[in-house]
Formats: C-alpha cells, sequence, structure tokens
C-alpha cells in the first residue's frame, strides 16, 4: 500500500515586521513593492502585533489529522504556505523525503480563482515529482463549512439584536482580487468589468454563494449584503463593491449596527484583525454605525470535520485510480 499524506496550503504570513519587504516580494512574485507599500503594511502589523495565520493553520492542520484518524485514516496532515514559511516546495520535498508517495491536497480558502488555485497546484507540482497528488481545487458549498460559519455567526447575530433592540442586517465579505486575474482572455481585451460576469472566472460568484447558504442557516437575519474587502494596491481595478461603498449605502439607508461576516476567510489575520477590527470599524463609525463581527473559525472543530471529509475523498480518489 502506498503511502499516503494530505497537504493543506495556505497564503503564509511574515512572523515579525522586519520580514515584510520580503514577505511582500513573494506576494507579488519577485516584483518591486513601493516603499510606501511597505511602509503602510507593517504599520498595520504594528498595530495587531503580530499575524496569527502560520499558528492557526498548523492548529488547523492538527484537528484535520485527529479527525482523519477518528474516521481511520491514520496519516500525517502537513501545512505548506505559498508565501512564507513553511513554503510549499519545501514541504512537498520534506514529505517526498519521509516516504510519502501520494497526497490529498487542499487550499484553505474555500472560494478560488483559477489564477490563484493555478499558482498553488503549480508550487506543488514543481516538487512534486513522483508523488501522486489529488488536488481540490474548491470548496465553498461544503455542507460542514457552511455551518462551520454558521455556528460563528447565530450566537453574534442574537446578541447584536439583543442589544440594539432589532435585528441587524449581515455584510459578507470575501478577499478582493484584481480584475484582470478573474477574468476571461476575452474580456481583459476590452474595458474591464468590476463584477465578473458569464463565463468568467468562478471566484466572485463562488464566494457570494457561500454567503447565500450561510444566512439560510442563521435565523432571523433581515436581509444581507456582500462586498468585496482589503483591494490592493497594485495597478488597474479591483472587484467591488468595496466594503466602505456599501457601508456607507447602508448608513444612507438607516443602518446603525451592521455584522460583518468574512466568509472568504478561514482564520484571524491581518485582513480581519486590522482591515475589519481597526478600518472598517473606524469607517463605519464615522457613519454612525456600530460594526460587529462573529469570532472566526480558527479552531473549529466543524471545519477540521470539513477539511477531513475533503482529505478523505481525495485520498480514497488516490487510491481508487492506482
Amino acid at each position: 500500500m502506498p503511502k499516503q499524506a494530505v497537504l493543506l496550503l495556505a497564503h503564509g504570513t511574515p512572523e515579525t515586521i522586519e520580514q515584510i519587504p520580503e514577505y511582500l516580494r513573494n506576494v507579488v512574485s519577485g516584483r518591486s513593492v513601493p516603499p510606501h507599500v511597505v511602509e503602510e503594511i507593517q504599520h498595520r502589523y504594528g498595530l495587531i502585533g503580530k499575524s496569527p495565520l502560520t499558528d492557526l493553520t498548523l492548529e488547523q492542520g492538527r484537528h484535520a489529522e485527529a479527525e482523519l484518524a477518528a474516521r481511520g485514516h491514520a496519516v500525517r496532515v502537513y501545512v505548506g504556505m505559498r508565501n512564507w514559511r513553511p513554503y510549499i516546495p519545501d514541504v512537498v520535498k520534506q514529505m517526498r523525503e519521509d516516504g510519502v508517495e501520494e497526497a490529498a491536497v487542499l487550499c484553505l480558502a474555500p472560494q478560488n480563482s483559477r489564477t490563484s488555485v493555478g499558482l498553488y497546484r503549480r508550487a506543488v507540482q514543481a516538487e512534486a515529482g513522483p508523488l501522486r497528488i489529488d488536488f481540490t481545487e474548491s470548496w465553498p458549498s461544503h455542507p460542514l463549512l457552511i455551518e462551520a460559519f454558521a455556528e460563528r455567526l447565530r450566537p453574534a447575530h442574537a446578541s447584536l439584536t439583543a442589544e440594539v433592540g432589532r435585528p441587524v442586517p449581515v455584510l459578507f465579505t470575501a478577499h478582493s482580487v484584481p480584475c484582470r486575474t478573474i477574468q476571461t482572455p476575452a474580456a481583459n481585451e476590452g474595458a474591464p468589468r468590476h463584477w465578473p460576469g458569464e463565463g468568467a472566472d468562478p471566484y466572485a460568484q463562488e464566494a457570494k454563494h457561500t454567503a447565500a447558504l450561510v444566512a439560510q442557516r442563521v435565523p432571523g437575519i433581515p436581509e444581507w449584503f456582500f462586498a468585496f474587502q482589503s483591494q490592493g494596491a497594485s495597478g488597474g481595478p479591483w472587484i467591488g463593491p468595496t466594503v466602505e461603498e456599501t457601508l456607507d449605502n447602508l448608513a444612507e439607508q438607516g443602518a446603525r449596527a451592521v455584522l460583518l461576516d468574512p466568509i472568504g476567510f478561514l482564520c484571524d489575520h491581518v485582513e480581519i484583525l486590522y482591515d475589519i477590527d481597526i478600518a472598517f470599524k473606524e469607517h463605519a463609525a464615522g457613519k454612525g454605525i456600530r460594526l460587529e463581527r462573529p469570532e472566526s473559525l480558527n479552531g473549529s472543530l466543524t471545519l477540521a470535520r470539513a477539511v477531513a471529509d475533503l482529505a478523505g475523498a481525495g485520498l480514497a480518489r488516490l487510491a481508487a485510480s492506482r
């Protein structure tokens, strides 16, 4: 029997502020990063202390490994990062040295654009050699993923509703991406679109579909909205609407409290701890809106069950295709 394992992939984050310039060069594939962008990112990391993304992802891997073991899959779960240590190529090389022959691989980003999935996949395949892999490209509607988000959203919505005396709307978010990265080649020949349409990359539709499914599982939500957050500083348009635009519109409609639920993220990191907890809260307060969010999934055991489901299915496919 070939030795099997699981590989979880995530974005990665630096351990210190001094590492941010190198980290940002990795994010943009070696291109130069303007000094003011580096300084701004360092400022944000300084305000939150440290991004816990790596530690939380490793914890998620341990939970998934335990869940797989409980289901009879005695396999090791490895974790590799695209933009920081432990780098994906280094982890894949270690897997081969450990004698792993087959691996179920999945990104800890349920809604994935073809561009980002391609980058993760290529990073794995570059070091895979004879290692056989099963790559899960996206999982935006997995029932246990939806339930994991709903488990966090239900008490947060009930609590805020009780405090303000009426049901509050929910604003779901996912990370924005540049329009050019998710449009078809034909779309790129014309004017850029801010919301990809028919035949384009499925990222935006998958993100909104996750939001719709989560909303269905939480009773008492009067209405919900969707926005893309954390638009980058690179040239060209990024997909929207932005969170700031959406909060402005909600303020004009009379909203005084909003619950923001980032269903594009599986754990705390700078895009939550700074973008939401500091920047968006300040923007909302300036519009007379109280902005709160549910606890992030982080060590959710329901999330671990979802990951174990996906990994187990990948291992089964590898076994069936021998």
